[in-house]
C-alpha cells in the first residue's frame, strides 16, 4: 500500500493529520494540546497502517527552531539557580540507576528475554543509542524498539496531565504566552537560524545528543541574555513547530503492527510506570534542593525524549537551562552505564529466527 503513495502525498497526509490532531487537542482541552493532540492522532494513524513519513531534514529544522524558542526563554534570574543544580542532579542519577536495575529485572520477567535485551528495553532514554547497541550485539531489537516507543508516547501524554493536576498552566506554545509576550522579528529569527546552523556542527563534534536542538538553545539564550532579541519566536512559527514535534513522536510507531504492539504493550506500560514512580519520588526530593515547583522538576527528570521534554518545559515556564542540563546529564549517564552493564551480562543470546 505504501508504494502507491508518493513522498509528497505522504508528507501532505502527515501535515493534515498533525493539524487535525492539534485542533482536536484544542477542542477537547488536552494539556499542551498542540503537542499531545498530534502525538496521539499520528500514533493512531501509524497503527492503522497509514504511510506517514517524517523526513530527516524537516526533523532537523524543527529541532533547530524549537531550540531557538526554548533558549529565548532563558533569563538572568534562571541562570542564578546554577549553584543549586548539582545536588538535584545527584538525586536524578540515583533514580536513573534504580530505573535501570529494577527495570531490567521487570523486563526479563515480562518479556521473557535475555539479560541484555531486558536491559536495553528498560533503559530510560537514549533510544537511538540503545537500538544501535542492540543491533551491534546481534539482539532482536524490534521488541526493544516497541517498548521504548510506548515509553516515549506514554510520558509525552502523562507529564502534561500531571503538570495540569499540580495546578500548572501548560499554555499553548513555546515560551511565555499571552498578548503582551515579546517576539523576535523575522530578521532576528533569520539571524538566529543562520547562527544555529553554523553552530550545530561544532556541537555535534562534542558528541552531545540533539545537536540541532542544543545549538538553537545556545543561540536563543545568547540573543535573549544580550538583550539583542526581546523574546521568543513568533507564534506563527512556534505553534507549528510544537505540533510537528508531537507528530514526530507518533511516527515512531510507523511499521509497528497491532500484533507487535499487543505483545509488548504490558511490558512498555510496566516499565513506564516504574520510571514514572521513581521520577516522581526523585523530583519531589529535588524540589526542596532547587526551590522550583514540582511540575518543573518533573519535566526535567522525566525520562522522555530530550527534545519533547525541553519543549514541554518551555510550555509550562520551567527553567530551560535546568531542563536541558538534566536531560543531557541523563543521556550521558546512560551512555556510560548501559555498555558497562551489557558487558557484565554476557549470558547466552537467544536464538534468532
Amino acid at each position: 500500500m505504501t508504494s502507491e503513495w508518493s513522498f509528497a502525498s505522504r508528507l501532505i497526509l502527515l501535515v493534515g493529520i498533525t493539524a487535525l490532531g492539534a485542533l482536536g487537542g484544542l477542542a477537547i482541552g488536552m494539556p499542551v494540546p498542540l503537542l499531545t493532540g498530534p502525538a496521539l492522532l499520528t500514533t493512531i494513524g501509524c497503527l492503522a497502517g497509514l504511510p506517514l513519513v517524517f523526513p530527516l531534514p524537516l526533523r532537523n529544522a524543527i529541532f533547530l527552531l524549537a531550540g531557538v524558542a526554548i533558549g529565548a526563554t532563558v533569563s538572568p534570574e534562571s541562570m542564578a539557580a546554577l549553584l543549586r543544580w548539582p545536588l538535584a542532579f545527584a538525586v536524578l542519577g540515583m533514580a536513573i540507576v534504580l530505573m535501570v536495575f529494577l527495570g531490567q529485572r521487570l523486563m526479563r520477567r515480562m518479556m521473557r528475554v535475555d539479560d541484555r535485551s531486558a536491559l536495553l528495553a528498560a533503559a530510560p532514554g537514549h533510544l537511538s543509542y540503545v537500538i544501535a547497541l542492540g543491533e551491534d550485539l546481534g539482539l532482536d531489537t524490534r521488541r526493544v524498539a516497541v517498548v521504548q516507543s510506548i515509553r516515549l508516547l506514554a510520558l509525552t501524554l502523562l507529564v502534561p496531565f500531571l503538570a495540569t493536576l499540580s495546578g500548572m498552566e501548560t499554555g499553548l506554545g513555546l515560551g511565555p504566552g499571552g498578548a503582551e509576550a515579546a517576539e523576535m522579528t523575522m530578521v532576528q529569527t533569520a539571524i538566529a537560524v543562520l547562527a544555529a546552523v553554523a553552530l550545530a556542527p561544532l556541537v555535534k563534534l562534542t558528541g552531545a545528543p540533539a545537536p540541532m536542538l542544543l545549538a538553537g538553545m545556545a543561540v536563543g539564550a545568547a540573543m535573549r541574555l544580550s538583550g539583542w532579541a526581546p523574546g521568543g519566536l513568533s507564534h506563527y512559527i512556534a505553534f507549528p513547530v510544537l505540533a510537528a514535534i508531537g507528530a514526530l513522536i507518533g511516527t515512531r510507531f510507523a511499521g509497528i503492527s497491532l500484533t507487535e504492539l499487543r505483545q509488548s504493550l504490558l511490558a512498555g506500560l510496566a516499565v513506564t510506570t516504574l520510571a514514572a514512580v521513581l521520577t516522581l519520588i526523585a523530583a519531589w526530593l529535588a524540589t526542596y534542593l532547587v526551590g522550583m515547583p514540582l511540575a518543573h522538576v518533573l519535566v526535567a527528570f522525566a525520562p522522555g525524549g530530550l527534545e519533547t521534554m525541553a519543549v514541554m518545559g518551555a510550555a509550562i515556564g520551567a527553567n530551560p537551562g535546568f531542563v536541558a542540563a538534566a536531560h543531557v546529564g541523563r543521556l550521558v549517564l546512560l551512555s556510560i552505564l548501559v555498555p558497562v552493564l551489557v558487558a557484565r551480562n554476557q549470558g547466552p543470546l537467544p536464538l534468532r529466527d
